[in-house]
């Protein structure tokens, strides 16, 4: 499988898993985290836990600064900005029949001989 190289999909696809669309609740949440914070709130272990944040780090989603032998975290405003940036793109479209959406007329409804049609 051909691994994605488009920034705009790495920073979307990072956000489809639940451990880590619960890192950036926390850090939206709570400013700066300690790598070491992120197993209470995921329930996850350590080792799993830096998988994530490097995934995030990664995609453009967070950055990381070491202090001592601990490594905090904290969101990127970027990313949040390009987030909602794509986000703001979508917009639901207007209801369309079926048939329109294939391309073709609507089927015709035939009425029984007996039955006429509108006067």
């Amino acid at each position: 499988m051909k691994r994605a190289t488009d920034p705009d999909i790495l920073l979307l696809q990072a956000t489809a898993d639940p451990t880590r669309l619960s890192i950036l609740r926390q850090l939206s949440t709570d400013g700066e985290v300690c790598a070491c914070d992120f197993s209470d709130c995921c329930g996850i272990g350590q080792p799993t836990v830096s998988h994530h944040l490097k995934v995030l780090r990664e995609a453009g989603w967070v950055t990381s600064e070491r202090r001592g032998t601990w490594i905090w975290y904290s969101i990127r405003p970027e990313a949040v900005a390009r987030f909602r940036e794509l986000a703001g793109q979508l917009t639901a479209g207007q209801a369309r029949p079926a048939a329109a959406l294939l391309g073709r007329a609507a089927p015709l409804t035939l009425l029984p001989a007996d039955q006429t049609g509108p006067s």
